[in-house]
């Protein structure tokens, strides 16, 4: 039985669509305008929400642009409305609904709807967040466009990226699709073409090459080979070379096949404005499943977490978000708690002025790879990726210049 929360100024239609729906065994709850859908939506936390657009005190749109905002759209909305115009229901769909009912509503169409809605709501819980559940954001969006473009036309693929990144977030988009998805870093035990089989079509993957063990590399060889057979994909992710990877016993020769196809995942510290709307959705989905109380990031507080390095990339912003949230006195998350948590210091030292503490408590080689993508990143943004300029501003021959900027995923 699922909560679903009828928002409707209309009070026939309201009662009319409960009616329907506890037919159907729905617990259903009924708002008749936005003031009262904000306090239902936060005392009631629905599976679903059916939304008027026309409404006396907030219109529909605006209430769903204030919870994508907020973060607080973490449940998927059904959008209603007699007098809507295709943009508006274009509009509506880009901030986040997941689908919209032209009135008056017909009872097919209508559990048509709920139950498309709901099945997208229990896949998105489980899975955690995903590339899609942020749709204003250009990077990410960008990102998820390419995993999809070389995913139509290569069954194996390599997500190559750097400390920081957001490697285990590309991951979850993959396999929080509602295919189904083996962790092949999970499964201690040999694989057959029987689990192959009752995966047939859906995805196989790992978040990082260096910590399979012997094992399960030849499960992932043994799926390798077979993945056309049974119409899957393979998608796994490494921060490391193929030297390095070599040296950890893989074989060459599957190492040449998995680096052959790869793609190069960003880090934080290319994504700092993408943070901000990272940790929101990362709240929210924290207090929807109760692991926090309810919490709200202030805007100073979410600009100090943009100010931060990541080095530990997403999942540590996601543990910094819940320990946040855990240990704020107030229901607003303030400045002062939130750097206190990712940058406690004792002392200022000139000399590391602007670089995180974090970094510096790096191995050499890793501090030394992030500061080179920062500094890239830096010229390629300000000289709008003129080779010409970057080449006689980092002192790098041209071919030099490109080889560097591969080696670092940088386009």
């Amino acid at each position: 039985m699922s909560k679903i929360l009828v928002v409707d100024d209309e009070v026939g239609i309201r009662e009319l669509l409960c009616e329907i729906l506890q037919d159907e065994g729905h617990d259903v709850e009924q708002a008749e305008n936005a003031a009262a859908a904000r306090t239902a939506r936060t005392i009631g936390k629905p599976d679903l929400v059916l939304l008027d657009i026309w409404m006396p005190d907030t219109d529909g749109i605006t209430l769903l642009k204030e919870w994508a905002k907020n973060g607080q759209l973490t449940m998927p909305v059904v959008m209603m409305s007699g007098h809507a115009t295709i943009d508006t229901a274009v509009e509506a769909t880009r901030i986040g609904a997941t689908d919209f009912l032209e009135k008056p509503v017909g009872m097919q169409k209508l559990l048509a709807a709920v139950k498309k809605a709901l099945e997208k709501g229990t896949r998105t819980a489980a899975a955690g967040l995903v590339l899609e559940d942020f749709p204003r954001s250009v990077p990410l969006r960008d990102l998820k466009k390419r995993l999809d473009q070389m995913l139509a036309k290569r069954p194996l693929l390599l997500l190559r990226s750097m400390p920081g990144s957001i490697l285990e977030l590309a991951m979850s988009s993959l396999h929080g699709s509602g295919k189904s998805a083996l962790d092949l870093a999970h499964d201690s035990q040999p694989i057959g073409v029987e689990q192959l089989e009752r995966i047939h079509g859906g995805v196989l993957w790992c978040e990082e090459l260096m910590r399979l063990t012997r094992l399960q590399q030849k499960n992932l060889i043994f799926a390798a080979d077979r993945l056309e057979r049974y119409g899957l994909h393979l998608v796994v992710g490494t921060t490391h070379t193929p030297a390095e990877l070599a040296a950890h016993g893989w074989d060459e020769g599957i190492l040449h096949r998995l680096f052959e196809t790869t793609l190069g995942v960003p880090g934080l510290i290319e994504l700092r404005d993408e943070v901000p709307e990272l940790a929101v959705q990362l709240l929210a989905r924290a207090v929807a499943s109760g692991e926090v109380p309810l919490r709200r990031l202030s805007t100073a507080a979410l600009n100090a977490l943009r100010q931060h390095a990541w080095v530990g990339g997403y999942a540590e912003l996601r543990g910094v978000v819940k320990s946040l949230a855990l240990a704020s006195l107030n229901e607003e998350i303030d400045e002062q708690d939130a750097r206190q948590l990712v940058a406690p210091s004792d002392d200022a030292n000139p000399a590391t002025a602007g670089l995180d503490a974090t970094v510096l408590s790096l191995p050499l080689r890793e501090a030394r790879e992030i500061f080179e993508r920062m500094y890239f990143n830096f010229h390629l943004q300000r000289d709008g990726s003129n080779m010409t300029r970057l080449a006689e501003k980092t002192g790098l021959e041209r071919t030099h210049l490109y080889r560097k900027l591969k080696d670092l995923g940088l386009r």
